[in-house]
């Protein structure tokens, strides 16, 4: 079956208006580039130590650390999206276009010049400025099979990747997706950061509290039918026999009626719905259908922040023309997860694809830490997705 939200090659005009807007003060704002600075400078490399600040433990823990001295306003800016929509966008994070230099080809390439101090546009401070606002948010986290276990990552189009369902693709539609949906230690939430949008690309999001179902179609998608599998930033070296079913649809217990305690977990693009039954199928291709009757069209700007519930909204991206010149849209991603939020105790069993999560960042004091010390260990707690607003 293939993909209602897929095989759209135009989205309505940019509309944002059902997207909530903060402001980050400009005193805030200075606070996080300077402090950012200020750290960067820090950085040495030790012989036979890490080869990059951001896999420096020492160097991460003077970043987590800071983070906590931040202004007030800073953590105020960066909670939650507190709207049905499950999205907000945060502007006021000081960033000119000659600072950050070219766009990078690929992500491995932005690896490579976010640490040279010779090459103008270094974008170390840069990672080091979101990390601090994901710090202030909550936990930032990477995965040790995606753009080998960085904590920032880059979003660029890449040649040869125009086609694919993922960051590095452009002639497509990004499919609206739920990040990691395969992973029940998937982010809580996304923080994108934007350096570069001259083409006003329109990143989309989509909120499963807007969309309307019966009854006998909420409930077909709340029982587990069918695995979400790893997309393939990820690679293909993953046991498709491990996969289990998982429900697209949840609600916390006793507010099944309520759509504002309704989470989802969707990625048509990697889900295998040719293995589903008809009835399926089609309460699945219905929600693709109201999922891109409630879409909302952010083209970001430069220094605009979009945090994107993910237990709540889908997001993607729509179709544009790479040039390849330096001059593409530019985005740097960090997970976030919450450690308030429970997700269902049924995720606790699932293996993740044995993919791993790179959590350096201990919980901000201020907030419960169920579960924490288990998770470091390896283990998988039940924290995430229920009942918020």
């Amino acid at each position: 079956m293939k993909s209602v939200l897929s095989e759209r090659k135009a989205l309505h005009p940019p509309n944002i208006d059902d997207i909530e807007h903060r402001e980050l003060p400009g005193t805030a704002a200075r606070a996080v580039r300077e402090l950012a600075a200020e750290i960067a400078l820090t950085w040495t490399p030790v012989p036979g130590g890490p080869d990059a600040p951001l896999s420096d433990p020492v160097f991460l823990d003077q970043i987590g650390t800071r983070a906590a001295r931040l202004p007030a306003e800073v953590r105020t800016a960066v909670r939650p999206p507190a709207t049905s929509a499950g999205a907000c966008i945060v502007r006021g994070l000081p960033l000119s276009d000659t600072e950050i230099g070219p766009t990078p080809p690929d992500w491995q390439t932005a690896a490579v010049w976010s640490t040279d101090p010779d090459r103008p546009g270094c974008s170390l401070e840069l990672d080091i400025a979101l990390l601090l606002l994901a710090a202030a948010a909550g936990e930032p986290f990477g995965w040790a099979g995606q753009q080998d276990g960085r904590l920032v990552n880059n979003i660029v189009p890449a040649a040869g990747h125009e086609q694919e369902q993922s960051g590095a693709s452009s002639s497509v539609l990004l499919s609206p997706h739920t990040e990691d949906a395969f992973h029940p230690l998937r982010a809580n939430m996304l923080m994108l950061g934007c350096l570069r949008n001259h083409d006003l690309v329109g990143t989309t999001v989509s909120s499963v509290r807007r969309v309307r179902l019966t009854g006998p179609q909420l409930e077909t998608l709340r029982t587990p039918t069918l695995p979400i599998l790893p997309d393939v930033s990820y690679g293909s070296a993953f046991d498709r026999a491990a996969a289990v079913p998982v429900p697209t649809l949840w609600s916390e217990p006793g507010r099944e009626d309520d759509p504002d305690s309704r989470t989802l977990r969707f990625d048509p693009a990697y889900t295998p719905l040719h293995d589903a039954g008809p009835e399926f199928r089609a309460a699945y291709a219905q929600l693709e259908r109201e999922l891109e009757r409630v879409c909302v069209v952010a083209a970001l700007r430069p220094g605009e922040l979009l945090l994107v519930d993910n237990d709540v909204a889908v997001h993607g991206r729509v179709p544009f023309t790479a040039r390849y010149d330096g001059t593409d849209r530019w985005l740097k991603r960090v997970n976030i997860r919450l450690p308030e939020r429970p997700r269902r105790a049924a995720e606790s069993r699932e293996n993740g694809y044995g993919q791993q999560i790179v959590a350096p960042f201990a919980p901000t004091a201020s907030r419960p830490v169920r579960g924490v010390a288990e998770e470091r260990n390896g283990a998988v707690d039940d924290r995430g997705s229920v009942g918020h607003t």
